[in-house]
């Protein structure tokens, strides 16, 4: 039986009257594709269904490239989930539950879900261009949806194909010889490759940590950490320290960073960074902001020029690295180095500060933006001993239930999936009571918005200041005054 045009919809009577047939779609119906090749219905379901999920609304403009890659790879699941089952099912039922759908059953899901999908093609291009204008780029066209469905029928082909070889391996092994060959290749993932991958991992972001930017010059002011009358070399500030105390060249304001390399351990360094401040004469300011960085030892500047502007130059940074790979990296694996460099580092700052006469003593701050709001929360205990230690404490972008917001002055996009994103997304709403709306809010929805959150994650710092995870000047501004 095939598909194409219709050539009648019934069959002549002796009397010349057309009479309908029950099977009339099948009949009628010709084409060079045999309605037998369509995938059964519980397949087309399937694929169809994740690939609603892909197309619900994200918090962030997404490229064709990301939309076709996530939804090859959801429908591929799908598609996988459903074999699966299908298999299983003939294992415990030795095959005699199987029942074929009738042609005509899959022909009309076939079609109901391209109707279905090219109906949420057009909403999802309606909110793509809604959050666009909010962020101020321009709006998507037809080729973008083009090259999303040929990208996404690519990933599709490309995973169900390793499925279907995985598969095949699997049914010729058997299913003893399929645990033992998984056993062996989870025990060399867990025992060999893995720890090679992280060597291989560790050394590249050491190696561009210890890169030196040839654009960056070595600071000449005496205010900055790594010029020549500094006690920390400018080779072991590492990259991001030297890109921060580079750029405090055209401000008056102190600053001072500790690279990792700049002393053996957390004490040393945090004794230092004391050192540091004190030659440069951070004591005497007005104010002394103790940064925690993030996982790299980035320190936005954004937030450097918001307190400079906000203590008019009459104000010292510090900052003190703590590692030198990625925030989410550090997050999950070395979260406890946040936590305890950015503890230390305060500990000496407060208590230098304290040896000072009251009339003269620096108002103390603590700043931290993502993993470094982390590590900067977790010196306090409470919300009255940040009020009893610090004048203030202000965090940006805080990872999702990671970081105690009372007492303390938060920054958050409603667009920033770091705001969003933590395993409870999955079975509840996010709280963005302290988020600012900077574009439209998509509906919670259980599981679909944790999917989608997770793929924003990866573009989340590729925007302008003001969404997603980048935030302005207004991280230094927003600083209370001292009590």
């Amino acid at each position: 039986m095939t598909l194409s045009a219709l050539s009648g919809l019934g069959r002549s009577t002796p009397h010349g009257h057309a009479r309908t047939q029950p099977n009339v779609l099948r009949r009628t119906l010709v084409t060079t594709i045999p309605i037998s090749a369509l995938p059964r219905a519980s397949s087309t379901i399937a694929v169809t269904a994740l690939t609603l999920a892909s197309l619900a609304p994200s918090l962030l403009p997404r490229s064709a490239l990301t939309q076709a890659l996530f939804t090859g790879f959801l429908a591929a699941v799908g598609f996988g989930i459903v074999v699966l089952v299908r298999r299983l099912t003939r294992l415990v039922t030795g095959g005699s539950a199987h029942r074929a759908a009738r042609e005509s059953v899959r022909l009309l899901t076939v079609i109901g879900a391209m109707v279905v999908v090219s109906w949420t093609i057009v909403l999802a291009d309606h909110w793509q261009d809604s959050l666009r204008a909010a962020m101020g780029m321009p709006g998507v066209g037809p080729d973008h949806w083009m090259q999303a469905i040929v990208g996404a029928a690519l990933t599709f082909l490309l995973f169900a194909g390793l499925g279907s070889a995985i598969g095949t391996v699997a049914r010729r092994l058997g299913w003893i010889g399929s645990a033992t060959t998984a056993v062996v290749l989870a025990t060399g993932l867990q025992l060999v490759a893995g720890p090679a991958l992280w060597g291989m991992m560790s050394r590249s972001y050491s190696d561009s940590n210890a890169f030196v930017d040839v654009s960056l010059h070595q600071p000449m002011s005496a205010e900055l950490s790594g010029s020549p009358e500094s006690a920390i070399s400018w080779e072991s500030l590492g990259r991001q320290g030297r890109r921060f105390v580079a750029a405090g060249e055209q401000s008056s304001g102190i600053r001072t960073y500790v690279g990792m390399d700049s002393a053996p351990d957390v004490e040393s360094r945090a004794a230092l960074a004391v050192s540091e401040l004190e030659r440069a004469g951070g004591f005497a300011r007005s104010a002394i902001v103790v940064t925690v960085p993030t996982g790299s030892g980035w320190i936005d500047e954004n937030a450097a020029e918001g307190f400079e502007d906000r203590f008019d130059d009459d104000v010292a940074i510090v900052g003190m690295q703590y590692s030198y790979l990625p925030s989410w990296i550090t997050f999950v694996f070395g979260r406890s180095a946040a936590d305890e460099s950015a503890a230390a580092l305060f500990d000496a700052v407060a208590e230098r500060i304290s040896d000072l006469p009251d009339l003269i003593r620096p108002a103390l701050y603590v700043y931290g933006q993502s993993l470094g709001s982390v590590g900067g929360s977790a010196i306090f205990t409470d919300a009255d001993q940040l009020r009893a230690r610090a004048c203030g404490a202000l965090w940006a972008g805080p990872p999702a239930g990671s970081v105690p917001t009372n007492g303390a002055t938060v920054l958050a996009n409603t667009s920033d999936p770091v705001v969003w994103w933590s395993p409870d997304l999955i079975l509840h709403r996010p709280d963005l009571s302290l988020a600012v709306r900077d574009a439209p809010v998509p509906q919670w929805i259980p599981g679909i918005t944790f999917l989608q959150t997770s793929v924003d994650l990866v573009s989340a710092l590729n925007f302008a200041s003001g969404h997603g995870h980048r935030y302005g000047s207004g991280q230094g501004t927003a600083l209370p005054d001292c009590p």
